[in-house]
């Protein structure tokens, strides 16, 4: 499967953002998704077995838990995928970082050049 097919479902994408700080136990993984996607523990398991298949997690057991980590390799080979791609939008970050930069300096001169009320 390639990582776009992976990506591209919202519900694993949310759990490999989980797995992006480090190691969760399936029960928070589940507790968080159940919450946020409203979808059955079942279907959490799903989407993890398919992150392990497609070698984007591992899981490890510790006593009765099963504990998922990220593997960085794929993650590492869609963003080389996406590579070339980067010229379409690296110019629009770039403006909105100058807009950005422009609006916090305009907010630092407004606030220091306003007069302060006198008793």
């Amino acid at each position: 499967m390639h990582a776009l097919d992976i990506l591209g479902d919202p519900v694993r994408r949310r759990i490999v953002e989980l797995l992006a700080d480090g190691e969760l136990p399936a029960g928070e993984i589940g507790r968080v998704v159940q919450r946020e996607f409203g979808i059955s523990q079942p279907a959490v398991s799903q989407h993890l077995r398919v992150l392990r298949e497609s070698g984007f997690a591992s899981v490890r057991a510790e006593g009765t838990r099963r504990l998922y980590a990220l593997d960085p390799g794929p993650i590492r080979e869609a963003a080389e995928w996406f590579g070339p791609f980067e010229r379409f939008w690296r110019p629009r970050l770039d403006a909105l970082g100058t807009e950005l930069a422009r609006s916090a300096r305009a907010r630092r001169l407004a606030t220091s050049a306003s007069p302060e009320k006198e008793d």
